[in-house]
């Protein structure tokens, strides 16, 4: 039924006959059990067999089907075939690129492995040239130390050379010297020995010459006197003159003599007095000649003595608040009283040492426009009587 009308090269029996199947019943031998072999020993018998299947389907109905599906068996094998070539060729192309990319990795390990061994060596060949260096610059100052060392040994012994040059001729000075003086001396020994006469002669003769002098000098000034004295006693003019001057004399004498007791008592007292004002800012010869920058500011209204607020006299004083506020209102009101010139109240500030009494008073005065004085009561006691006129 399938297979009607079909050609011969459609057969399955040609279809599945080999290309190298033998001819039926050519060459063939018979031997034990009926079955044929050929000269090389293959035994056809299995292609017998498939050929005369092959015909017996070819005479089948279904012969065209199962041909048909034989080929679309065989055309889903060489497509898998195609399929595993291409995977095969995929793969191959993958393995080729993961060998490439191994590659290219291990060619940059590579690289990395020369630079890290090229840095190596670079840091050593560094390394050795700085501690080449390092070894140059101790051996040049080994050398240095060791040429200062000389030269300083070269400069010792030269000056024990000259040391001992200056002192050696210092002794031949010296024993020429001394040989000098003591040839001289003998010298002298000898020619007093020789002169001994000669001297004794001139000695005497100068004694007497001088003892001449002196009686000759004596007679005239006797003479001298003598006629001074008589001369002098016969005029009574110069006699009432001498007496004057004598009295005169005495009189200066004894007043000399009062005045240096007087002014002694005087400058003793003065001197032994303590200063009653230990420190004040009123202006004085003195002052300008000890602060002439400070005493003219002073007098011209300049720098901190003038132009300032009566409040400026607190600072740089630290204290209470209400304290604080209370000597601010009593810095105002003592520049007001100076300005308008009334009569100022008395102020006693009391409280234990250290806390800023002195200087509050001294910078209320001197912003405030008055003179100041600091003394205490330990400096009124030795001036006694006095101390109510000082």
């Amino acid at each position: 039924m399938f297979g009607v009308g079909k050609k011969k090269q459609d057969k399955l029996s040609e279809a599945m006959r080999p290309d190298n199947a033998p001819s039926g019943g050519g060459g063939g031998n018979s031997s034990g059990g009926g079955r044929g072999s050929s000269v090389t020993g293959f035994d056809p018998e299995g292609l017998e067999r498939a050929a005369k299947a092959a015909k017996d389907l070819d005479a089948s109905r279904n012969s065209s089907a199962a041909i048909e599906l034989i080929k679309t068996q065989e055309a889903t094998k060489q497509h898998e075939a195609a399929a595993k070539r291409a995977e095969y060729d995929a793969y191959t192309q993958q393995q080729r690129a993961s060998n490439i990319e191994r590659e290219g990795e291990e060619a940059r390990k590579t690289l990395e492995a020369q630079s890290q061994h090229k840095r190596s060596q670079a840091d050593y060949a560094d390394e050795l040239e700085r501690k080449r260096q390092v070894d140059m610059l101790q051996a040049q100052k080994y050398m240095q130390e060791e040429q200062l060392k000389k030269q300083e040994e070269m400069v010792a012994r030269q000056e024990a050379m000259r040391r001992k040059t200056a002192e050696h001729e210092a002794e031949l000075r010296t024993k020429t010297e001394l040989a000098k003086v003591a040839a001289e001396a003998e010298g002298k020994i000898r020619q007093e020995r020789a002169n001994h006469d000669l001297i004794l002669e001139k000695v005497r003769l100068e004694a007497l010459e001088k003892r001449d002098t002196v009686l000759r000098a004596l007679k005239d000034g006797g003479k001298m006197v003598g006629e001074g004295l008589g001369s002098y006693l016969d005029d009574r003019e110069k006699l009432r003159n001498t007496a004057l001057m004598l009295t005169a004399v005495a009189g200066g004498v004894y007043a000399t003599r009062t005045t240096a007791g007087v002014m002694g008592r005087f400058v003793e007292a003065r001197l032994g007095k303590p200063s009653l004002v230990r420190e004040t800012s009123r202006l004085s010869v003195g002052s300008f000649v000890k602060h002439p920058v400070q005493s003219a500011s002073r007098f011209f209204g300049l720098g901190k003595y003038g132009g300032k607020t009566p409040e400026e006299a607190m600072r740089g004083i630290v204290l209470e608040q209400n304290l604080d506020s209370q000597l601010r209102r009593i810095a105002v009101s003592t520049a007001h009283t100076k300005k308008n010139r009334a009569p100022f109240r008395h102020l006693l500030l009391h409280g234990p040492p250290g806390t800023g009494k002195t200087l509050f008073a001294r910078s209320l005065a001197a912003h405030s426009g008055l003179d100041f004085a600091v003394f205490t009561g330990g400096d009124v006691a030795p001036l006694g009587r006095d101390a109510v006129t000082e």
